[in-house]
């Protein structure tokens, strides 16, 4: 993996709306769609995914197939259908749907009409999610699914599912995501606790999947606000946050944790008290401004006890409503001011390089599917 340092914040400011002119979300690449207990048995999850609207279900071996929602016939929503066997039913005029789309029954007639068959999309379930491919089918190679093999370890981590739902753009939730300077600020009882992290200058990456931000805060007096109670150790810690974006998908996978202060760390060396965490956060846009939030923080300390994985879970739950708090009161202004270009400050060199990274790769899937059509 080839890694380029980034130095300069961008000099021009971005626009809120930047690359909303054409398609605003990129397609050809696996998305989180829904965690696997969300589909399960005779359920038909519905979800609008991309600004489209897909069910879920399994077939009677199990596996996960998506399909749009909508019957072919008179655009009945497959999702107030029923689940039959290998396919789905449509409750208004009863056509049946196979797990590739394709019209296998049709009430009254031998075989089925012409043109009746509906689009359906390439499922993967893996490290814990379950996948779509939004694009072109012919793209989709599971080798491409990003990893999450922290939620695929046990043994080693422990971690549970979380989802959350947001009126805000997906943009807006990757800034946050890639700008921990906001800790000191928004989480100052949660997440956060320190005034050093808002002073201290990261490491900020590009490679070639996305953006790597590096922050190591040392020597601090106290431990964080939602470890309180959770010591493994007590007086003075180390404490660091590693995180990747992946443009593709918006996977966002982050090491962080806190050691005693001198111990190693910095250095890869983790003393048996080091409270190690794995976070992932995958964030699916529902439209241009509303966002589904898919999360897990696994740790690697307390394991084998999940009253004390839902207590961890929630504490970093609270972190998480203050910054969807003030992610959706970002939305409502830009909403009112959407010509407006963002100032850019020295915290930005992350969430700049994110949006440099997006940016290219729509540039790309825009050429791709320009070229495409003209084949």
């Amino acid at each position: 993996m080839t890694n380029t340092l980034i130095n300069n914040v961008p000099k021009n400011p971005v626009n809120c709306n930047d690359h909303l002119s054409g398609n605003p979300f990129l397609l050809n690449c696996w998305y989180v769609g829904a965690w696997p207990h969300e589909v399960q048995g005779d359920a038909i999850l519905a979800r609008q995914l991309l600004s489209k609207r897909v069910i879920f279900f399994r077939d009677t071996a199990g596996k996960v197939n998506a399909l749009e929602d909508r019957c072919s016939h008179r655009f009945a929503p497959l999702s107030i259908g029923r689940h039959t066997g290998d396919g789905v039913r449509c409750m208004y005029h009863g056509l049946v749907f196979n797990g590739k789309g394709t019209c296998v029954e049709e009430p009254g007639v031998k075989g089925v009409s012409r043109g009746t068959d509906i689009k359906s999309y390439p499922t993967a379930e893996k490290d814990g999610f379950i996948w779509i491919w939004p694009g072109d089918p012919e793209l989709a190679d599971e080798a491409l699914i990003p990893d999450c093999k922290f939620q695929n370890q046990p043994g080693k981590w422990d971690w549970e599912p979380r989802y959350r739902y947001f009126n805000a753009d997906y943009r807006l939730i990757l800034d946050n995501l890639l700008d921990f300077s906001h800790l000191t600020f928004v989480h100052e009882n949660t997440l956060g606790g320190s005034s050093k992290i808002a002073n201290i200058k990261p490491k900020t990456e590009s490679y070639d999947k996305g953006v790597r931000i590096t922050r190591w805060y040392l020597d601090e007096e106290k431990i964080a606000p939602y470890l309180r109670g959770f010591e493994t150790f007590e007086g003075r810690i180390d404490r660091w946050n590693i995180y990747d974006m992946e443009t593709k998908g918006n996977v966002f996978n982050m090491d962080s944790g806190t050691a005693p202060a001198g111990t190693g760390a910095p250095e890869g060396k983790f003393v048996p008290e080091a409270m190690l965490f794995h976070a992932t956060q995958i964030v699916t846009p529902e439209t241009e401004t509303t966002s589904h939030f898919f999360w897990s923080y696994a740790h690697n300390f307390n394991l084998g006890n999940p009253e004390f994985t839902t207590m961890l879970t929630d504490r970093i739950a609270e972190g998480f409503e203050e910054d969807k708090e003030m992610i959706e009161a970002q939305q409502v202004i830009i909403n009112e001011n959407p010509d407006t270009p963002f100032a850019y400050i020295h915290f930005d060199r992350g969430l700049s390089a994110g949006r440099k990274a997006l940016a290219k790769a729509l540039e790309e899937e825009a050429e791709y599917f320009k070229t495409k059509a003209n084949q």
